[in-house]
């Protein structure tokens, strides 16, 4: 399966790595930052690892996701693509998680 990764989701990846940035180095940024793109690979080798996300319900588009960290990485997939739409902390409260 292809993976792609939405202009939200790379926003969303950007606004938390930013948030953190202050309180950690720079190696400990990157290490971060690539956990949670080597989450989003392993779905290209098991897609349906990841739960339902009970917060996008409501919008009836199949949204999963799969926790890294502190990290919500949600995604849909359509056809042969598995789309990562938000990066989100999910320290933050869900209700501002993007739609």
């Amino acid at each position: 399966m292809k993976l792609v990764y939405t202009e939200q989701a790379l926003v969303g990846l950007q606004e938390a790595l930013a948030f953190i940035a202050p309180k950690v180095s720079h190696e400990k940024l990157l290490e971060i930052r690539n956990r949670i793109l080597d989450k989003a690979d392993s779905l290209q080798q098991h897609p349906y690892q990841g739960q339902k996300e009970p917060f996008l319900e409501h919008l009836d588009l199949d949204h999963r996701r799969v926790i890294e960290g502190h990290y919500k990485i949600i995604y849909r997939i359509i056809n042969d693509c598995i789309y990562i739409t938000d990066i989100f902390d999910s320290r933050q409260d869900p209700d501002t998680m993007r739609k």
